[in-house]
């Protein structure tokens, strides 16, 4: 079984990196890292985890790297983030997608963004590779630096298969796609609007497939968005003939206007 989500566009998680430096303030996997995980010292993590002699700390900044899972001493359960936030790579799991032997689609690195600037290029090779080995499945990535995905094209890195999906995220107007600096052998792109917090305005570049979602959770300044803004997104859609996704957070809103395409399934 894959990781299970609530996440409605996609059918699993897989988290072979995990941690980000963004610093956003309705980001809900920090929330969830710095919950479920974390230590202040590193005497404490030793004494904690008891595999301290397994970890590999990257020379570069607040990143690590883990062969194997840590256990936690006191509950003897696998820990999912022992450096909270920090940006991880738990090279132990990228055999994952193998296992997992019914197609899916996999939000790849939902606890992270992979294609920050502080991600080796050598942890994104190890990610495209281990999705490689497991053809059967369709693999989402996303960023809020979609930049990085024109340089990695760029240095060779990026890899453009039928089963990659490129995505990038973006919470108003004005934020940059780079989808028309793509690599000419057309891969496919999306982008996230999640959550909206203002209105999109008519989008220069157009992906194959844009999702969008209002904020969760109660947050002190959460945003509520506007109809009027999701049916402007959803016109430039159906002008433009691509498909629309809506999260769940949107139905109440929507009504009857609400709909959840996915691109491999329109015709």
């Amino acid at each position: 079984m894959g990781a299970k989500t609530k996440i409605d566009w996609c059918d699993s998680t897989w988290n072979p990196v995990t941690g980000c430096l963004h610093g956003c303030a309705y980001c809900y996997a920090r929330k969830i890292a710095e919950r479920f995980g974390g230590v202040d010292y590193e005497d404490e993590l030793e004494n904690r985890y008891g595999m301290y002699d397994v970890v590999r700390l990257h020379a570069e900044g607040d990143t690590h790297e883990l062969d194997y899972p840590l256990v936690d001493a006191y509950s003897g359960k696998k820990a999912p983030y022992p450096f909270a936030f920090d940006p991880t790579f738990h090279r132990y799991k990228l055999d994952e997608p193998q296992c997992w032997k019914k197609p899916r689609a996999i939000f790849v690195c939902s606890m992270a963004d992979l294609f920050g600037e502080w991600v080796p290029d050598e942890w994104i090779e190890q990610v495209f590779e281990a999705c490689e080995a497991a053809p059967q499945h369709r693999y989402l990535f996303l960023t809020k630096k979609p930049k990085r995905y024109v340089d990695l094209y760029g240095n060779g890195i990026l890899r453009v298969r039928d089963s990659f999906w490129y995505g990038s995220t973006i919470t108003g107007a004005n934020e940059p796609f780079f989808f028309s600096r793509m690599p000419d052998d057309n891969p496919h792109t999306f982008c996230s609007i999640e959550p909206i917090i203002e209105p999109v305005g008519t989008m220069q570049e157009m992906p194959d497939w844009v999702i969008v979602g209002a904020e969760t959770g109660n947050r002190k300044g959460k945003v509520a968005p506007c109809k009027e803004w999701i049916d402007e997104i959803a016109a430039e859609c159906k002008r433009r003939g691509k498909p629309l996704f809506m999260k769940d957070s949107l139905h109440d809103l929507m009504g009857d206007d609400f709909k959840q395409e996915f691109p491999w399934e329109v015709k």
